[in-house]
């Protein structure tokens, strides 16, 4: 198993099985730090997952919509479940970002390719939720259902 910062923090990301049965149950994701910019990897991505049937629910402060949808200020102002929240954010934020979706009863959290925290990712498995971790979503789902 990896360790990341020299935390000595050791964490396994789900099997493959588990991450393709993951995408297929969800139908809704949460995009924290969603950039309005097409050419920022938060907005293909999210684009990408919308096309592939996916409500995404943009999150970022400083937007009013987001491909389409209505943005949040964070993941506490959102009233409907989410599935999956998806870390679009640096590395420091995703342990406040996973408490807010072990608040929000989400059912994982996604910190995509780069966003590193052992802290966060061993809070959100104590609390029930999936997490995946240094790895991109657009990636796996071509990998695992396309």
């Amino acid at each position: 198993m990896p360790t990341y910062d020299g935390v000595g923090g050791a964490w396994r990301n789900p099997g493959a099985g588990d991450i393709k049965n993951l995408l297929r149950q969800s139908k809704t994701i949460a995009v924290v730090g969603l950039s309005a910019n097409p050419d920022r990897a938060s907005y293909r991505v999210a684009a990408y997952l919308q096309s592939q049937g996916y409500t995404i629910i943009p999150v970022n402060p400083n937007a009013d919509e987001i491909l389409g949808m209505r943005t949040y200020p964070d993941l506490t102002a959102i009233a409907e479940r989410v599935d999956i929240v998806d870390v679009f954010r640096k590395s420091g934020a995703a342990l406040e970002i996973t408490e807010k979706a072990i608040n929000s009863r989400a059912r994982a959290v996604w910190l995509q390719e780069s966003v590193v925290s052992y802290e966060a990712f061993k809070r959100g498995e104590s609390a029930g939720l999936m997490m995946v971790m240094d790895r991109c979503i657009l990636r796996e789902h071509r990998r695992l259902l396309s």
